[in-house]
């Protein structure tokens, strides 16, 4: 059909149109009114308030290398999360460290070794080990002291955590570098002491481990570790230190 056709073809008629009166306006639906914020924790004692929080999550690493991950990216994981729901939080972990062993759910002993108040609590009424001990070596990391056939060690303070340090990382050999590192973190270059001067350290400590000083070993060249011995006796009590690991 031509264009001209169309344009020749008479217009359709159009019906007569009546005015309409005009529609009362319909009251718009009240806006939704937002919930009052919560009321802060009645149970909260006085002079305190929230400052933020911790999740405990309690795998181990042969679990977490199962389901196709680590601890360190699970870490990450969560950080993301967090910093994309609320970029101006701070955050810091740590891994919980317990006897090889141990039993439990990992959970409660992540809140153990973490010091959580309510599951520390719930240990309070457990007995204290005995002090007198028969002969060899303990290590009380818990009480932070050393004992020698049953007498207590006069160990400094920097001669028991270079020996916590080794007992917690038992089987493995710790470098020089490493030890200056972990047990000097802060101090400057003049402060830190060198890796002959760890050397000192480790002799002062043999001396005073007495007969029992072979329990630190030296690996030429390396460093030093400390293995399980017969003789030594380690009690981690609750709230083992826990090394930094993220």
């Amino acid at each position: 059909m031509s264009n001209n056709l169309l344009l020749d073809r008479p217009a359709a008629r159009v019906p007569h149109l009546r005015a309409v009166p005009p529609i009362a306006a319909v009251p718009a639906a009240p806006e939704p009114v937002a919930a009052a914020p919560a009321a802060p924790a009645s149970h909260l004692p006085p002079n305190t308030a929230p400052r933020g929080f911790a999740l405990y999550v309690g795998i181990d690493e042969e679990k977490a290398a199962a389901a196709g991950v680590s601890l360190g990216v699970l870490v990450e994981a969560l950080r993301r999360t967090l910093g994309e729901l609320a970029p101006t939080a701070e955050t810091y972990a740590t891994v919980a460290l317990a006897p090889t062993g141990a039993g439990g759910r990992d959970v409660d002993v992540v809140r153990l070794a973490l010091h959580e108040p309510s599951a520390v609590a719930r240990t309070k009424n457990e007995p204290e080990p005995e002090d007198h001990v028969e002969g060899g070596v303990v290590v009380d990391i818990s009480r932070k002291r050393v004992l020698i056939d049953g007498e207590s060690a006069a160990f400094t303070f920097k001669e028991f955590e270079l020996l916590q340090y080794l007992v917690l990382r038992e089987g493995r050999t710790i470098e020089r570098t490493e030890l200056v590192s972990s047990l000097w973190q802060g101090a400057t270059d003049d402060e830190a002491p060198g890796e002959r001067t760890i050397d000192v350290h480790v002799r002062r400590l043999r001396a005073k481990l007495g007969r029992y000083e072979d329990i630190v070993r030296t690996v030429r060249g390396i460093g030093y570790r400390f293995d399980r011995h017969a003789d030594v006796v380690i009690r981690y009590g609750h709230g083992t230190p826990s090394p930094d690991r993220f």
